[in-house]
């Protein structure tokens, strides 16, 4: 898995390393079924604490789309379809949204705003 994080990316490097593993996700790299890196390897690639790696995972874990199981590592989760596919997708488009809505100046409430006022 080649993951990559921005330095100059204003998000937590825990959320650029969740959207990473999504994208892999989402592009095919990785299967359900298929086992990720220990997170151990993860950020000594990345060159980040353990800890970050193991948040990301976890939100990742809490969407649907890994699995956690002792003894075997973390797993894509079963077929992505569905409302946990469409979940993951909808969190990582509205995250960034809000990061390009911060761009602008705007806040989570501003955008929350914008899209209640939405037909």
């Amino acid at each position: 898995m080649l993951l990559t994080l921005d330095l100059n990316d204003a998000r937590p490097l825990h959320e650029q390393v969740a959207g990473a593993i999504r994208r892999a996700i989402g592009e095919g790299s990785y299967a359900p079924g298929d086992r990720l890196p220990p997170a151990r390897d993860l950020a000594q690639a990345l060159g980040i604490n353990p800890n970050t790696v193991l948040r990301a995972l976890r939100d990742l874990r809490d969407e649907g789309l890994l699995e956690f199981r002792r003894g075997r590592g973390v797993s894509v989760a079963g077929p992505a379809t569905g409302a946990v596919a469409g979940r993951a997708l909808l969190v990582q488009r509205a995250r960034e949204l809000l990061e390009e809505a911060r761009r602008y100046g705007y806040g989570r409430d501003d955008l929350i705003t914008i899209l209640e006022e939405l037909p």
